[in-house]
């Protein structure tokens, strides 16, 4: 018997963050999900968002965190395998939902569009969590953007596993010592 599960989109209490369901078809062989494909976003709503010029997978052990970033592009992400706590903060200056926190768990099959300046991070639920990240312009350690640390207790993320802020297999020193997000410029 085959299963079709169809494109479906959820807007977020962030302005331009949307959570996106693939399409996915599934059978006694297994599950193939349409990662991107141009014509189901525009039909969504969601315009033609990239061309997509870096692609990046990330490979995260269980209760470590990775984020929150904002840089200036529109990211593509989501969970290739395993399970993860995304969580998303609005920062852009001047945006109806400036500060706004929205966070969900991210499974296979399930993807968020990040507009630019919005940060976003995540914690891995399982060991060996493949995290995929679409960009729309290519990343550069310089580049302009935003960067909060995860940590901040005024953002009210509920990392699902505790963190020890001290331990870099759970959160490096670069996220750890950026500013919180009441400092950011």
């Amino acid at each position: 018997m085959t299963e079709v599960v169809d494109l479906s989109v959820e807007r977020s209490d962030i302005d331009g963050l949307a959570v996106v369901t693939m399409k996915q078809v599934t059978d006694g062989r297994g599950t193939i999900r349409e990662f991107h494909r141009a014509s189901a976003f525009a039909a969504a709503g969601l315009g033609s968002p990239g061309p997509w010029v870096q692609v990046n997978v990330t490979e995260t052990n269980r209760g470590a965190i990775r984020g929150m970033h904002g840089e200036q592009m529109t990211k593509l992400v989501a969970v290739a395998s395993g399970r993860a706590h995304g969580a998303y903060v609005d920062a852009r200056r001047g945006s109806a939902t400036f500060g706004a926190v929205v966070q969900l768990e991210l499974v296979p099959g399930v993807q968020v569009l990040v507009p630019p300046g919005v940060c976003n991070g995540f914690q891995a639920l399982e060991d060996r969590t493949q995290f995929l990240y679409c960009f729309d312009v290519e990343w550069q350690p310089d580049m302009t953007g935003v960067a909060c640390t995860p940590l901040d207790p005024d953002l009210g993320i509920d990392w699902p596993i505790a963190v020890d802020p001290d331990d870099e297999a759970q959160v490096s020193a670069k996220d750890r010592s950026a500013p919180r997000f009441a400092e950011l410029p």
